[in-house]
């Protein structure tokens, strides 16, 4: 197994009018990402909106993807879903594809210890030659003890963390064994998450403005953690200003401003109307975004 490093975008899917996967815009969007020094891409999250689309649809993403990158970054795949059979279809998938490694949410419904447990073992021994993270999003359940539960898997290769409590981070970023990823999952606390360790980051920003974020890492490697927080407070700006229209519909709207148009996001996520598309780029403006985004 490998360590995955760096600036992950947990990479938006672009939809068609009629909720098709837009694969010429989707390969724009890796194209531009990978000369923006992105050091790998997440697949299918939630930011891809995988868990609210079709399997067929989901295979055809990682495919576009995977060609499309051509080995130039490792690709990580989520396959989560409420069938573990759809989810161990996709991480097959996912391998036959070229993918460094395969990661899945706690899935709804899965509320028993046990069942969780069961669900990782059986995806990760579908594809025991790839990494497998367990992506970390649920404030219910305690993440430290859920890891420890599944320490016995062989191809366990370390987590996503998408949550705030960077104590925790840290616990689980201790709980590993050689060679172990922690890459963060919360946009607005990644330079915290870089300090206490973290391998890196995915997140739904680093779409849109991939380069602050490399600078950040950057920074705190030099200890230059006072810079470090300048840009982080200005990436948090835009991020608020996202989150206070609607982040799924907002998403979209920037990706749009940027040059891809994306299409709406997929129910349960809304798109936004004009008047808050409108407050969205205000904004965005007074937060300085085109800079932010040319880095």
């Amino acid at each position: 197994m490998r360590t995955f490093e760096g600036v992950w975008p947990a990479l938006v899917t672009p939809h068609t009018p009629d909720r098709q996967v837009n694969v010429t815009v989707l390969r724009e969007i890796v194209e531009y990402l990978i000369g923006k020094g992105v050091d790998g891409f997440y697949v299918g999250g939630t930011t891809g909106e995988g868990i609210f689309m079709p399997v067929a649809q989901r295979r055809l993403v990682v495919e576009t993807v995977l060609e499309q990158v051509k080995g130039r970054v490792p690709v990580l795949v989520h396959v989560g879903a409420v069938s573990a059979d759809d989810a161990v279809d996709l991480a097959r998938h996912a391998r036959e594809c070229g993918a460094a490694g395969v990661s899945s949410i706690l899935p709804p419904l899965y509320d028993n210890p046990e069942s969780l447990r069961r669900y990782f073992h059986l995806i990760a021994a579908s594809v025991p030659d790839l990494a497998f993270l367990v992506y970390l999003l649920n404030p219910n359940i305690d993440a430290v003890a859920l890891l420890r539960q599944v320490q016995e898997i062989p191809n366990l290769a370390g987590a996503k963390y998408t949550g705030p409590n960077m104590f925790e981070l840290r616990r689980i970023i201790e709980l590993g064994r050689a060679p172990w990823t922690l890459l963060s999952g919360m946009d607005e606390q990644f330079l915290y998450a870089q300090m206490m360790g973290a391998n890196g980051g995915i997140g739904s920003t680093l779409n849109i403005m991939p380069g602050v974020y490399r600078r950040i890492r950057q920074l705190v490697q030099a200890g230059q953690y006072a810079e470090a927080q300048e840009l982080q407070l200005r990436a948090n700006r835009v991020t608020a200003a996202m989150i206070e229209v609607g982040f799924p519909g907002a998403l979209k709207a920037v990706m749009g401003l940027l040059g891809f148009e994306c299409g709406d996001p997929r129910l349960p996520n809304l798109p936004l109307t004009s008047d808050r598309r409108h407050q969205l780029e205000q904004k965005l403006e007074e937060a300085g975004f085109a800079e932010l985004a040319a880095m």
